[in-house]
C-alpha cells in the first residue's frame, strides 16, 4: 500500500467517522427538541370562548336594540412543577387590562392546602366564580350576585368578581368538604386598595352526594367610595363598612337525554344574599334551573329578586327569565331568552327585554 492510498483511506475514516458523529449529535439534539415540546405540551394549556349576540329592551319607556360582543376570554394554564403552577387571563372585548394572574402553591401532598397570591376570582357566593360557558342566562348572574358580589356596584366600581390577595383554599374528608380563606384589597381589579384596610372572605362548600353542593360564604370588609348611588348617602371618597353573606345550593341529575347535552340534565341552582353598605343593607334570592329536553336542547327558567334599600320601599325588582339553548358542540351552544322585570316605584316602569346569543369555546 503505497503512502498516498494510506492517507487517502485514512481521510475517508475520519470523514466518515465525523459524518457519523454529526448524524448522532443531530439526533441527540432533535431528541431533546422533541423532548422539550412535549414537556412544554404537558405543562401548558390554553383556552378561550367568546360570547356576543343581539339584544332588545323597552327599559324606560325607551327602545333600543342593539348587536352586542360581551366576551372574548382567552387565559393560558402553566404547570411549573407538580405543585406549583400559575395562570393569566385576559378579556380582549372590554379594557380593564387583565382579569387574571397568579400563582398557586400546593402545600400538601395531597389537595388538603394549597396558597394562592395575584389577582383572582373572590370566593363569596356560589354562582360568582362559576364559569360563564356554563351558567344558564345570558345576562350571566342574578342581580344580588351581580351587585354583592361581581361588584357591579357603582360605588366600587366594576371589579368582574375578581380582586387582588391571597388566599388558601383545599379540599377535606374525600373531596366532600372545600374551602377557601381570602384577604383581599377590597377594591377589584387593576386597582389599587383605596384604604388600609383589608376584606375577608371566606367560603365552606359541602358536597354529601355526588350531585348535591350546599354552599355558605361571608365578606367582612370596607369599601372605598370611587362613586355614589341613588339608594345610599356614602359619598365618594368615603371608607364604609362593606359586609356579605349568601347560602345556597345546586342540584345536577343527569339524564338519559342529559347525556347528549353539555348541561348533563338537570341542573337547579339558588342562592340567598345579603349585604350592608354603610348603613344601608340589602338582600336578594334566585332560583335558575335548566331541563334538557331534546339532543343537545335545554329549557332555561329563573326567578331573581333584588332589594337594594331594605329600610326605603321601592327599590326592588324581580326578574323572570325562560329561554332555550342548543349546544351544537362541546361547550359551543346558542342560547335565545325573554325576561320581564317588575320594578318598584324607585326603579321605574316595568320592562322587557329580548335576547340572543352565541358562544364558541375550546
Amino acid at each position: 500500500m503505497t503512502l498516498k492510498n494510506l492517507f487517502r483511506q485514512s481521510f475517508l475514516a475520519l470523514l466518515l467517522a465525523f459524518v457519523s458523529t454529526s448524524v448522532m449529535a443531530q439526533e441527540k439534539k432533535d431528541a431533546k427538541k422533541i423532548d422539550w415540546l412535549q414537556e412544554l405540551k404537558n405543562r401548558i394549556t390554553i383556552n378561550g370562548y367568546m360570547q356576543g349576540g343581539y339584544a332588545y329592551s323597552d327599559q324606560g319607556g325607551k327602545t333600543t336594540s342593539e348587536f352586542n360582543f360581551k366576551r372574548a376570554i382567552f387565559w393560558i394554564k402553566g404547570r411549573i412543577t407538580d405543585r406549583w403552577s400559575f395562570l393569566f387571563m385576559n378579556n380582549f372585548a372590554i379594557s380593564p387590562g387583565p382579569l387574571e394572574y397568579w400563582t398557586d402553591f400546593r402545600v400538601t401532598n395531597n389537595n388538603a392546602l394549597t396558597v394562592r397570591i395575584g389577582q383572582f376570582q373572590h370566593p363569596f357566593s356560589l354562582e360568582s366564580p362559576l364559569t360563564p360557558t356554563m351558567l344558564e342566562l345570558i345576562d350571566i348572574t342574578s342581580q344580588s350576585v351581580a351587585l354583592l358580589a361581581n361588584g357591579n356596584e357603582p360605588m366600587l366600581g366594576p371589579n368582574y368578581g375578581r380582586d387582588q390577595g391571597i388566599m388558601l383554599l383545599g379540599d377535606l374528608f374525600n373531596n366532600k368538604f372545600h374551602y377557601e380563606l381570602a384577604v383581599m384589597n377590597g377594591q377589584g381589579i387593576n386597582r389599587k386598595d383605596g384604604n388600609s384596610d383589608k376584606d375577608v372572605i371566606l367560603k365552606l362548600d359541602y358536597r354529601p352526594i355526588k350531585e348535591l353542593r350546599i354552599v355558605a360564604s361571608g365578606q367582612k370588609g370596607r369599601g372605598h367610595a370611587v362613586s355614589t348611588v341613588a339608594w345610599n348617602d356614602i359619598q365618594v371618597g368615603d371608607d364604609y363598612r362593606r359586609d356579605r353573606v349568601s347560602f345556597g345550593g345546586e342540584l345536577k341529575v343527569p339524564t338519559q337525554l342529559g347525556r347528549k347535552s353539555t348541561s348533563g340534565g338537570i341542573c337547579l341552582r339558588s342562592e340567598f344574599l345579603a349585604g350592608k353598605d354603610g348603613d344601608v343593607g340589602s338582600r336578594g334570592a334566585y332560583m335558575t334551573g335548566s331541563v334538557a329536553i331534546g339532543k343537545g336542547v335545554d329549557v332555561i327558567a329563573s326567578a331573581d329578586y333584588y332589594d337594594r334599600n331594605t329600610d326605603v320601599s321601592g327599590w326592588q325588582r324581580t326578574d323572570l327569565t325562560g329561554g332555550l339553548q342548543y349546544w351544537f358542540y362541546p361547550k359551543c351552544r346558542l342560547q335565545l331568552q325573554y325576561t320581564h322585570s317588575f320594578c318598584g316605584e324607585m326603579m321605574g316602569d316595568d320592562y322587557n327585554r329580548l335576547q340572543a346569543q352565541v358562544q364558541v369555546a375550546f
